[in-house]
């Protein structure tokens, strides 16, 4: 990642929260993060059905996870519902991060008949980075683990993923800060 991209991106996610109204240490729903933006987030079941959903995921585990479209001046975030509410929460927030930081789709090229869409990775990371400091930004942190939460507690308050809170807590630094040992 480009240099004090991450002091950035912790930037971006208190200054969105701020002017959604939010208070650091208040529960973020992905979705309500798409609306702040102004993208409109859909279930990929709505687009098509579960059984085409279920066979891919049996053919290549993981490869649709969310994407974004852009339609006229429209941005729709598509999931998947095959996901579990944590990763889908971390899916919807990459595809925001992606909004919030203007990255642009690359190039689209298609393999064996089937189209795919190509990402840039120095983007794909900022948007994992940016989506973890929307949903756990640091203040949150600190605040859930000077309460005592340890990283279930913070996953089930916060609707994300377990893996999520440890990545977060592992990479912010709060816990060195606070003198804890791993949760």
């Amino acid at each position: 990642m480009r240099r004090g991209f991450k002091a950035e991106a912790e930037r971006l996610a208190e200054k969105a929260r701020t002017d959604m109204g939010k208070r650091p240490s208040d529960h973020v729903d992905a979705v309500d993060f798409a609306r702040h933006v102004g993208a409109t987030v859909r279930c990929a079941d709505e687009l098509t059905t579960r059984e085409k959903l279920e066979t891919l995921e049996e053919i290549q585990p993981g490869a649709f996870s969310a994407c974004t479209f852009t339609i006229g001046d429209k941005q729709v975030i598509v999931y998947n519902p095959l996901s579990s509410p944590g990763r889908t929460q971390s899916d919807v927030a990459h595809e925001v991060s992606h909004i919030m930081l203007e990255h642009e789709m690359k190039s689209v090229e298609t393999i064996g008949g089937l189209t795919f869409f190509t990402c840039d990775p120095e983007e794909e990371q900022e948007a994992n980075w940016l989506a973890g400091c929307l949903l756990l930004p640091r203040r949150l942190l600190y605040l859930a683990v000077r309460r005592g939460l340890g990283g279930v507690e913070i996953a089930q308050e916060y609707n994300v993923s377990q893996q999520m809170v440890s990545f977060r807590l592992r990479t912010t630094g709060v816990l060195r800060q606070l003198g804890v040992a791993g949760t």
